[in-house]
């Protein structure tokens, strides 16, 4: 079989690639990979979703007989090294007391993040959400396994618990403070998809004020300012200044110029000075 000469260039191209990708990859194996100083690993399998989870943990320098914070991140993944970072500036700064930091993710190899977050932080099933709905499980499983395996196994004060998220994450820490507000301390919720299904996260406050005029949590709230979500974030920081509720302690922030990712950095660095702002 004859080979014409564009064609002949063409192989040449593919065999050098590959030979480029194999080398590469040669290259990076001859390397350790980049670990976070300290943090450590441990793993859950929860009844409730019938899902593994992974625990990321760092831990400040404890001292015998004291009892520290303790900051959930949800989405792991990819914010628990964001909150290393930001931790670490805000407590040498001293706006934050030494905490315990505990990220939330998953188990298992090439987790879908993305598929399995909108299941865990979604608290109704929605048809262009697969599988999704089952916020009320994963609430159950921060209670059953995940509380009681922290405060068995570290030096955790349970009455200074904060959850933290993002998103989808944001939602469910909206969800959670509506459901039973005092399983946390503090909240923080950026860019909150408060718009998922219909506008639920509306809907679960206006039948929280129905029967309740006490919420005595911090809650930090906040959206990018140039983001798909940004008006229906407003209008529920608005519903929520509007509602006046004793003993809530309020933040909100739109960050002018990010958008629903970029937003992070400043929405945490931010919402987790508000939880010990006046400490």
């Amino acid at each position: 079989m004859k080979i014409n000469g564009a064609a002949s260039a063409a192989l040449i191209c593919i065999l050098l690639f590959a030979v480029f990708n194999i080398s590469a990859q040669s290259e990076r194996e001859k390397f350790p990979g980049v670990v976070i100083p300290g943090a450590h690993l441990r793993t859950l399998k929860s009844k409730d979703t019938g899902r593994t989870y992974d625990l990321y943990f760092q831990l400040p320098d404890l001292k015998a007989g004291k009892k520290y914070p303790v900051l959930f991140v949800l989405d792991g993944q990819w914010d628990f090294k964001l909150l290393d970072s930001v931790y670490g500036g805000l407590h040498y700064d001293k706006f934050v007391p030494e905490m315990i930091i505990v990220g939330i993710t998953y188990s298992g190899k090439n987790p879908n993040y993305d598929q399995l977050r909108a299941m865990d932080y979604t608290p109704t099933a929605v048809k262009n959400v697969p599988g999704s709905g089952d916020a009320a499980k994963f609430l159950d499983f921060l209670k059953k396994d995940v509380f009681p395996f922290v405060e068995k196994n570290y030096q955790a004060d349970a009455s200074k618990r904060i959850l933290m998220g993002s998103s989808y994450g944001g939602l469910f820490t909206l969800y959670a403070m509506f459901t039973e507000p005092e399983l946390f301390y503090g909240y923080v919720a950026a860019a909150p998809a408060v718009s998922f299904d219909d506008n639920f996260s509306f809907k679960q406050e206006k039948k929280f004020a129905e029967t309740n005029k006490n919420l005595p949590v911090r809650l930090s709230i906040s959206v990018g300012g140039v983001e798909e979500l940004t008006p229906s974030v407003k209008a529920f920081m608005d519903v929520l200044k509007s509602r006046a509720y004793s003993g809530l302690k309020l933040e909100t922030r739109v960050i002018e110029g990010e958008r629903h990712a970029g937003n992070k950095p400043e929405a945490y660095n931010r919402g987790l000075r508000f939880m010990f702002n006046d400490q």
